[in-house]
């Protein structure tokens, strides 16, 4: 062994990446019986150290600290999760079944024999394992409150949001890491189950080529902290790392581009939010920021939901400047917010420069209309509500029928799509079993094999298709 070379590992399977798709799957072949080594690039993060601070909390839990961005038309921030728990760490929890209509159109459009019935199971196994339930009106707290009585006086359809979270106290920081450890990320729910099933989990390394040999996975190269190399010799690879990193890491290793589509059909969940200042004491930062959802425009692609927060977020995403801008924060207990998130009919792509992701992304006309109808919505919302003022995240004189790309204010969330899944092996990076077309034993678990965006958050997608994965592994026919 070189000195470079600083350990060899020998397992069954090797996973690459521990959010929402590699812990479920690092769980339950563990639980299996099955020898199970996972890579993770970040760190073990303790809760204890969570201090609610943004500044600090985005410089230790996100990808460049919460400074990842699109290149195109808008640009668009792009926050990602880096550690143990992967963006289950510092999403709001938010927990949505694939809507049927979703699956109906993978099996039309892509080939991909999946349905309701057939996820059924692995969306109880997972709910179960992660304590999903709904939000009660007392823990949404008064920025839902106000949202609620805007939509009841609209008449529009509307739901609280069911989350993986225990024992919540609404602290309101979800997006910082949670002090409490109430929200159930993978983390805290199937790391530690696949650590006392005997799986070895490896922080701070990073997986920099996936092994072949004669058609065959056969193991994983990756950097650890300081520089030493380790490889892990396992005759099965899962990829986890996430639909960005995930076609970086399989375009340096020369695989799964025989489709041409790796790295291509990069989907988001663009997202804004719309501020009021209400009357009545709101208090936006206690309770469960996102805790109600309108679905009423789900049809057309528009979805709103909570997004509420600290004083720190208020002044970041208030759309104003100036004396407005400071007369707003004096006013923070009456002020409330909400998100728009559009189901996006635009594509993007990841590429390499230099060691860092390039993705580009342009708004298309379609989904540039549905942020114009969507924030004439959220008008009437918080009109409806009684609010006082409404600060759409718009130029100063732009009426959101008028909104062009270039004045939109957006992040955007959820992104799939870059080793899609498709039953054409011309078509697609992996077949419905998420296995990668041409190859042996090698697996795609995470959000990049999503073939199309949902309307609605992933996780609980990604895992149950996970969990669906490892125990379709377990059988022995590696089948989905």
């Amino acid at each position: 062994m070189s000195a470079r070379l600083a350990q060899r590992l020998q397992a069954e399977v090797c996973v690459i990446g521990s959010g929402a798709g590699g812990a479920p799957v690092a769980a339950e072949l563990a639980e299996g019986g099955v020898r199970v080594a996972l890579l993770e690039e970040g760190a073990w993060h303790d809760p204890d150290h969570f201090t609610a601070r943004s500044p600090e909390m985005l410089a230790r839990l996100y990808r460049e600290g919460g400074q990842t961005f699109t290149l195109g038309r808008p640009p668009i921030m792009l926050p990602l999760g880096r550690g143990i728990g992967g963006t289950t760490l510092i999403n709001s929890g938010t927990c949505f079944r694939t809507p049927a209509h979703v699956l109906a159109r993978w099996q039309r459009e892509y080939g991909i024999e999946v349905s309701e019935d057939s996820l059924r199971p692995c969306f109880e196994r997972v709910e179960e394992a992660i304590s999903v339930d709904t939000v009660t009106p007392e823990l949404a707290g008064g920025n839902a409150a106000v949202v609620r009585r805007g939509a009841e006086r609209l008449r529009w359809s509307y739901g609280y949001l069911r989350r993986n979270a225990r024992g919540c106290v609404g602290s309101g920081v979800c997006t910082l890491g949670c002090p409490t450890s109430a929200k159930q990320h993978t983390g805290i729910t199937y790391i530690p189950r696949a650590q006392r099933a005997g799986a070895q989990i490896l922080t701070g390394a990073q997986a920099k080529r996936v092994l072949i040999e004669r058609g065959r996975a056969a193991g994983v190269l990756a950097r650890l902290e300081g520089g030493a190399t380790l490889e892990v010799r396992a005759p099965t690879v899962v990829v986890a790392a996430g639909t960005i990193n995930t076609p970086l890491l399989l375009k340096r290793s020369g695989l799964a581009g025989r489709s041409g589509q790796l790295g291509r059909n990069l989907s988001l969940h663009p997202a804004t939010a719309v501020f009021a200042r209400m009357d009545e004491i709101v208090d936006m930062a206690r309770g469960v920021p996102q805790s109600l959802y309108i679905d009423h425009f789900a049809e057309q692609g528009i979805m709103l939901e909570g997004s509420a927060g600290p004083p720190a977020y208020a002044a970041l995403a208030l759309p104003l400047t100036g004396a407005r801008h400071a007369e707003a924060m004096r006013a923070f207990r009456q002020l409330a917010v909400f998100g728009l998130m559009v189901s996006d009919s635009s594509r993007g792509s990841v590429a390499a420069l230099g060691s860092r992701p390039l993705i580009r992304y342009d708004m298309n006309a379609a989904d540039l209309q549905r942020f114009r109808d969507g924030l004439v919505r959220m008008r009437e919302l918080f009109s409806a509500a009684g609010a006082r003022e409404i600060y759409l995240p718009l130029p100063a004189g732009v009426d959101p029928e008028m909104a062009r790309r270039r004045d939109l204010k957006l992040m955007a969330f959820h992104p799939l799509g870059t080793a899609r899944a498709h039953a054409r092996p011309d078509q697609g990076v992996v077949d419905g079993s998420l296995a990668v077309h041409g190859l042996r034993g090698l697996y795609i678990a995470d959000g990049s094999v999503l073939p199309s965006s949902l309307g609605v958050n992933p996780q609980l997608t990604i895992m149950a298709l996970a969990t669906r994965l490892a125990l379709s592994l377990l059988e022995g026919d590696g089948s989905v």
